[in-house]
């Protein structure tokens, strides 16, 4: 795998040039693309639905945003948007489809890529399967924000998932085991990530009030900087509330079935604070996927 990713690495080199076109398209790659996953340490934290909406609020704000569901297991970020992908990443890497032929409009103003359950096994491909795909991928560079849901726990494509992204959000809500396993996914992150220092921000979803969202943040922020030394940002909370299921249950994401609930004021208000800021890393696609098959664990 690592002969294969330095051989990718070597032929994508000219890649992170903002001046450079994809020979099969002409569509040029936008170095400022800005990648966030966003993972969890267990399910059923409200990851996925948090994922959506945050996609459709960045949308609401004129921006150009790719959904994709890094959930190779489960995934169900079509099911939220009550779509039915016909093709996938694997079809693009098995040079059967480009890009642009599996990525999907939706009616929320946002463009969405199913996931694959081979997508993890990409570095055993040829190096010009490998090459074939990379430019795919760069053609992503079009797009302002690319969100890539990643699947909950501790799996090795969730970590490459998290290793190659600018930026990783963490959700979790105020439930004792939630918690707990918020802090081993930043522990996880942490010590097993080598090439660099994450930015990792976090989100409590589900709280009954403010001072809830709180008081869990600084529970989880205090032990990860005295027992790991490292910074989380807390982003800010998300309101239990009714909405949010019967939006599931009508699959329909809720900033869109009711845009001044509580969840989808909440919401709004961290994507404003996220606009504000500039993650520490911001390298594009063009190096995504080099990142992807070059981290390891240590």
């Amino acid at each position: 795998m690592e002969e294969q990713a330095e051989e990718l690495r070597e032929l994508m080199k000219d890649e992170s040039s903002e001046s450079v076109k994809d020979s099969a398209n002409g569509i040029k790659k936008n170095h400022n693309t800005r990648i966030i996953a966003i993972t969890s340490g267990k399910g059923g934290v409200g990851k996925t639905n948090f994922a959506v909406n945050m996609a459709i609020a960045y949308a609401q704000l004129g921006k150009k945003v790719i959904l994709i569901d890094g959930d190779l297991g489960m995934a169900n970020v079509n099911v939220l948007l009550n779509i039915v992908p016909q093709y996938n990443l694997m079809h693009v890497i098995n040079k059967k489809k480009t890009m642009k032929e599996i990525i999907m409009d939706t009616e929320f103003g946002i463009k969405f890529i199913a996931g694959a359950n081979g997508f993890s096994k990409i570095a055993n491909l040829s190096v010009e399967e490998l090459e074939y795909f990379a430019n795919q991928f760069a053609t992503l560079g079009n797009a302002d924000i690319i969100i890539i849901d990643t699947g909950a726990g501790i799996a090795n494509n969730v970590l490459q998932f998290v290793a190659a992204a600018d930026e990783v959000f963490v959700v979790t809500t105020p439930e004792p085991t939630a918690i707990t396993d918020a802090y081993g996914i930043i522990k996880i992150i942490t010590t097993e990530i080598v090439d660099r220092t994450v930015d990792i921000k976090l989100i409590v979803n589900r709280v009954h009030s403010a001072d809830e969202g709180k008081r869990i943040s600084e529970r989880i922020i205090t032990i990860v900087g005295q027992f790991l030394g490292y910074k989380v940002e807390y982003l800010g909370f998300v309101y239990e509330d009714s909405v949010v299921q019967a939006s599931v249950i009508r699959q329909k994401p809720f900033i869109v079935v009711n845009p001044t609930s509580k969840p989808a004021v909440c919401l709004k208000h961290i994507v404003g604070r996220i606009e504000k800021t500039e993650p520490e890393y911001n390298e594009g696609v063009s190096n995504f996927l080099r990142k992807f098959l070059g981290n390891k664990k240590k």
